[in-house]
């Protein structure tokens, strides 16, 4: 679904075991990671990634999980059938905050 929305889409992983990400999008002026879960389990490396200090390039992230539309100040939670939005919710949000 991303791919036909027209994203490139980038893995990474690093060295250290608690840092790996399924996706990275980007809008205008962030980098933006997207986790897919099979559950809704932990995301060590989304919260990693998501430290200001440490990223300043990454202002939020999006986690696609088995699980309701939700925010908890860091990243943004979409339930898997939701992903073909994707696009149109970065930009409604990057306009929202332009206001």
């Amino acid at each position: 679904m991303l791919v036909k929305q027209g994203y490139n889409l980038y893995y990474y992983h690093s060295d250290k075991p608690s840092l790996e990400m399924d996706f990275f999008v980007r809008d205008a002026d962030s980098l933006i990671p997207v986790e897919v879960k099979a559950t809704d389990g932990a995301t060590a490396s989304l919260n990693n990634l998501l430290k200001k200090d440490k990223y300043p390039d990454i202002k939020y992230g999006i986690k696609f999980c088995y699980k309701n539309i939700g925010f908890n100040g860091t990243f943004y939670t979409f339930p898997y059938v939701l992903a073909f939005l994707l696009k149109r919710f970065i930009a409604e949000r990057e306009y929202i905050e332009g206001i």
